[in-house]
């Protein structure tokens, strides 16, 4: 028996116990390690001209023994000499692949030769599921075999054996069952090829197995209920060619929405493909999709954004929330790169990479989508509809970051055109003279359209934008401007037009002044409209917080009820209602006070807030419709 080299078996152990966080990468790990073997060999061959070495030759083998509870894998590439096993298997985190991609610099210039393996340890990992490994090598040209024997940490026994062909056989004896661990699993066949899948499905080399598969049966056997008869045939289990490795003239849209599909168990074709590569700072391939629906928690904290992350065709990590901004969480797909990875190649070693990807992908879906938005708008419209939503608090949450990268994608309902509109689309229509451009918050168009003060602004020629998500406002307030022009809201008590208001007489200022102190800190002020047309009433709001703003936030859950509108009660100065106020106020003042608390409550009713004494609200109408 002889000790790893390393004299260190706490290294071994955690190696074996602490590195991976699953169990299951073991055989992602030796999988990657057949490849890289067979990478070799085929190098070698191309390289010195060596006959009989064709790509189509070259296989890995997965024979899983239930009986012996035994897993083995095999490869028929370059094998390992007797000093190899030592060198490679006996020392720990010494790598022959990083060892053969220092000695072979040309190697990786070789599309054809892709060898993943670079710490040394993804061996050892089979040690968390198997109480002894077996390794069996015979080198190629070499006309002897070797075998190395482990139980673990105890250390390491190398002796001739016999093997009749080249290339390597790891053989694992799995470890008993326990309580938390079923360790049988790996025996499954639908595990085996689940994992495959998985992690290992784009290996380029075919990975067979010989799968359980059955005889069709009689009808007469399936009405006596006769049992199929089963039989084992050889079945590749790996894609090998990943799509996105492929030329797109190779590739039709059925290939890609079949892709989708299969992978991210969607049933509806994507909205748009976005097959994107790169080379410079960083080298990456990516495939990304755009959906057609928005998945059922995809507005909810159940939901995980990220993107595949393969590293030479080897799943990484399923999900890489570093290589998406949040504003761009509906995109699924995958990146596939040469990136620095931790020592168990589950992590990124370091993030600078990430973020450089990550800021090439932003900027190739944000053009994307705008390519869509030009060029196929029915697709953008219904894009928006299921994300639009998430592109809005992509503004408001980065507090005007996302500004330059958000902006011309998000669109609102147009009341003038029934329809989405962009912010470009809106500015581009404004007729002449206008100088703002305005927008009105409620629960639909009509509610928007059928505002009061959207009377005036809508008979000026002037298009409103209809927010009717509780973020909207927000996130405008975040853009400050588009094009240099200012966002009015037409519940606001300044929307920026004449307003054709006349110099107010001393009766009317007090009259005024008086609905003012029946109301009291409820409204800032009582005024005549310039804006209304024929609606009697209306409120409005001064400084930052609008009567929006305020009912959004009263209703979160946190309950901000302190942060208030500051409040302009106007009054349509055309309208009979002032006729009756000026009548009232003449030949009794102190009948004033039941008119304001009507014409408020009615204001409040008008905006969707709510009335704060509805009883006494309708007592006071009865009591003036009855006299």
């Amino acid at each position: 028996m002889k000790d790893f080299k390393t004299q260190s078996k706490k290294i071994l152990d955690m190696m074996i116990n602490s590195i991976y966080t699953h169990k299951e990468i073991f055989l992602r790990e030796l999988l990657s390690n057949c490849s890289d073997a067979i990478d070799k060999l085929y190098y070698k061959g191309s390289k010195e001209g060596l006959s009989g070495l064709t790509r189509n030759d070259f296989y890995i083998r997965i024979e899983a023994d239930k009986q012996k509870r035994t897993l083995t894998i095999s490869d028929n590439g370059i094998g390992m000499t007797e000093a190899e096993l030592e060198e490679n298997l006996g020392t720990i985190a010494h790598s022959g692949t990083l060892d053969f991609k220092n000695e072979n610099k040309d190697a990786k210039e070789n599309e054809d030769v892709n060898v993943i393996g670079q710490f040394g340890v993804g061996f050892y990992s089979a040690f968390m599921v198997a109480s002894k490994v077996e390794v069996v090598s015979k080198a190629f040209g070499s006309e002897k075999a070797y075998k190395w024997t482990s139980s673990g940490v105890e250390g390491y026994d190398i002796e001739e054996t016999q093997k009749d062909e080249r290339g390597t056989t790891v053989t694992l004896y799995l470890k008993p069952d326990g309580d938390d661990e079923k360790y049988d699993n790996f025996l499954e066949e639908y595990e085996i090829r689940s994992l495959v899948k998985k992690y290992s499905d784009y290996i380029r080399y075919p990975i067979k197995m010989a799968v359980t598969k059955y005889k069709e049966q009689s009808e007469e056997d399936r009405k006596e209920g006769k049992e199929r008869e089963s039989y084992k045939e050889d079945e590749t289990l790996n894609s090998m060619i990943p799509l996105w490795k492929k030329n797109k003239s190779e590739i039709t849209k059925d290939d890609y929405n079949k892709f989708y599909k299969d992978t991210f168990y969607d049933y509806e074709d994507p909205l748009k493909v976005i097959h994107t590569s790169a080379e410079g700072a960083v080298t990456y391939k990516a495939l990304l999709f755009i959906p057609s629906n928005a998945p059922y928690n995809y507005y909810s904290k159940d939901f995980e954004k990220g993107l595949k992350l393969y590293t030479d065709g080897v799943l990484i990590t399923d999900k890489c929330a570093d290589l998406l901004p949040d504003c761009f969480s509906f995109v699924r797909g995958l990146v596939d790169s040469e990136l620095t990875l931790n020592v168990s190649r589950e992590t990124i070693q370091h993030n600078r990479q990430l973020k450089l990807i990550e800021s090439n992908l932003e900027k190739k879906i944000k053009n994307e989508l705008l390519d869509m938005q030009k060029n196929d708008r029915e697709g953008y419209d219904k894009f928006f509809k299921a994300f639009g939503l998430q592109l809005k608090y992509g503004l408001y949450s980065g507090w005007g970051m996302n500004k330059d990268l958000l902006q011309d994608l998000i669109m609102f309902r147009s009341v003038k055109q029934d329809k989405y509109v962009t912010l470009k689309e809106y500015v581009q229509g404004m007729p002449e003279g206008q100088k703002f451009v305005y927008y009105g918050t409620g629960k639909s168009e009509t509610a928007v359209r059928s505002l009061p003060q959207s009377e005036k602004i809508l008979d000026l020629g002037y298009d409103i934008l209809c927010f009717t998500d509780d973020v909207d406002e927000f996130a405008v307030k975040m853009l400050g401007k588009y094009k240099e022009k200012e966002f009015k809201n037409v519940l606001g008590e300044d929307l920026g037009i004449d307003d054709g208001s006349e110099q107010l007489n001393k009766e009317d200022e007090d009259m005024l002044s008086a609905l003012k102190d029946a109301l009291g800190d409820r409204v800032s002020k009582v005024k005549v409209s310039g804006v209304l047309k024929s609606h009697p009433v209306c409120l409005s709001s001064e400084g930052e917080v609008s009567l929006e703003m305020e009912k959004v936030l009263s209703n979160m859950p946190n309950g901000q009820e302190g942060v208030k509108a500051t409040k302009v009660l106007e009054i349509n100065g055309d309208h009979a209602i002032y006729r009756k106020l000026k009548k009232v106020y003449g030949e009794n003042k102190d009948e004033i006070a039941s008119y304001a608390e009507v014409l408020y409550g009615a204001a409040r009713l008008i905006a969707g807030l709510p009335v704060e004494q509805p009883t006494e609200l309708t007592d006071k109408i009865f009591k003036l419709l009855a006299e």
